[in-house]
């Protein structure tokens, strides 16, 4: 579901980005998370392929709901399928 702060396509050929608050300010780099939303059937291979390409896993403790990843850098991006949440 795509909320009033969260950037949807409308014709819906590109997953949603939601923007959630987070609990603490961040300075520097890493100042935003993202949560992008993917197909509950996709997910464990795009989980895989950003694996494959040098990122990490940060958490998978909501998986199927949603992994944590980080580029390099340290870059955060949750990859979501919404499964079993509200």
């Amino acid at each position: 579901m795509v909320g009033d702060s969260d950037i949807g396509d409308p014709d819906d050929l590109y997953p949603p980005v939601y923007v959630q608050q987070m609990a603490e300010m961040r300075t520097g780099r890493n100042r935003i998370h993202i949560d992008v939303g993917v197909p509950h059937g996709q997910a464990e291979a795009r989980v895989a392929a950003a694996l494959a390409s040098g990122g990490t896993l940060v958490s998978d403790r909501f998986a199927p709901m949603w992994w944590t990843l980080a580029d390099p850098e340290g870059n955060e991006v949750d990859l979501a399928t919404w499964i079993g949440r509200d």
